[in-house]
C-alpha cells in the first residue's frame, strides 16, 4: 500500500525522510524528475506537462494518493490537475496546505472570515515560478488579514543543491536573505517555500537571525499526511513497495541522495 512522493529533483526527500520518520510502516514511492529540474525557471504548462506526466507513473506504479513535494509543482500545477486531470479515484495533494495551516493556526476546511494572526510580517523563500504565481498569497489572504508577505525570489540555490555545491547554496542563501531584508527589515516569520531548502535551513536561520521563526515544510506536510490517511484509509494505493525513482542518471542521482539524507540511497530508472 504505497504513497507517492514527487520533487523536480531531490528536494523533496526531505518530505519522504520526515514522512517515513512519521509513518515508518507506510511504503513509499519516490519519483524525482532530475532530468527536467530546476521546475522554478519553467513555463507554467511546461511545469504542468511534466508534473502530469510523473504523477501518472507514480499511479502506474500503485500509488492512489501522490503529494507534490515541489512547491513549484503545487503552485503552478495542482490546482489544474484537480480541476481537469486527476481521476476521481485518485488524489494528488500539494504542500501549500500544512503550511497555511501552520501560519494560520486553522484548519484547511475551516471556512470561517479572515482573521488575525500573530506573524504580521512574513518573508517568503522560493523559486521564481512559485514566486510568480502568488499561490501562497492568494491561499493565505482566504484566511488572515493584516499579513504583510515580501516574496524573494531564490534564484540559482536548487541548482546548487542539486550539484552538490553546498558552499555556493549557503553563499546564494545569504545573499537572497540580503535582498529580502532590504525590503522587509524586520519579518516575524519566514516560509521555505521549496522543499530543497530544508536541506538549508541552518543557513536561513542564521541569515534572518534568531527572533524570525522559520517554517519548513517536512514535518508539517507529515503530521499532515498522516491525519489525511486517518481519515481516508483508503486512500493508500494498493503498491506494497518502496522504490525510488528518476528520470536522471540513476548513479549520481544515488549518489547525491546518498549524501543528502546520510544513509543509502538507490535509485532506479523511471
Amino acid at each position: 500500500m504505497a504513497v507517492g512522493i514527487f520533487d523536480s529533483g531531490l528536494g523533496g526527500l526531505t518530505v519522504l525522510d520526515a514522512v517515513s520518520n512519521r509513518l515508518p510502516d507506510l511504503p513509499l514511492v519516490y519519483l524525482g524528475d532530475s532530468a527536467h529540474a530546476p521546475y522554478g525557471v519553467r513555463t507554467p504548462d511546461d511545469i504542468y506537462e511534466l508534473t502530469t506526466k510523473a504523477t501518472q507513473r507514480l499511479f502506474d506504479a500503485g500509488c492512489d494518493l501522490v503529494i507534490l513535494a515541489c512547491n513549484t509543482a503545487s503552485a503552478a500545477a495542482l490546482r489544474r490537475m484537480q480541476e481537469s486531470w486527476v481521476p476521481g479515484d485518485k488524489r494528488v495533494l500539494g504542500v501549500f496546505v500544512p503550511m497555511i495551516e501552520a501560519l494560520t493556526e486553522r484548519q484547511w476546511g475551516d471556512n470561517s472570515p479572515p482573521r488575525e494572526v500573530a506573524a504580521k510580517h512574513v518573508a517568503l523563500f522560493a523559486t521564481p515560478a512559485t514566486v510568480a504565481s502568488r499561490a501562497f498569497q492568494r491561499e493565505l489572504a482566504f484566511r488572515a488579514i493584516g499579513v504583510d508577505v515580501e516574496a524573494q525570489a531564490c534564484g540559482g540555490v536548487v541548482d546548487a543543491i542539486e550539484d552538490g555545491d553546498m558552499i555556493l547554496a549557503e553563499a546564494l542563501v545569504q545573499s537572497h536573505v540580503d535582498a529580502l531584508k532590504r525590503k522587509m527589515p524586520d519579518p516575524d516569520a519566514a516560509i521555505l517555500g521549496c522543499t530543497h531548502y530544508p536541506l538549508m535551513e541552518q543557513q536561513f536561520q542564521a541569515a534572518l537571525g534568531d527572533k524570525v521563526k522559520v517554517f519548513s515544510q517536512a514535518n508539517l506536510v507529515a503530521e499532515s499526511l498522516a491525519d489525511y490517511l486517518e481519515r481516508r484509509p483508503n486512500m493508500v494505493g494498493k503498491g506494497t513497495d518502496s522504490a525510488f525513482l528518476t528520470t536522471g542518471d540513476p548513479r549520481q542521482v544515488s549518489s547525491r541522495a546518498t549524501q543528502f539524507l546520510r544513509r543509502q540511497i538507490t535509485f532506479k530508472a523511471a
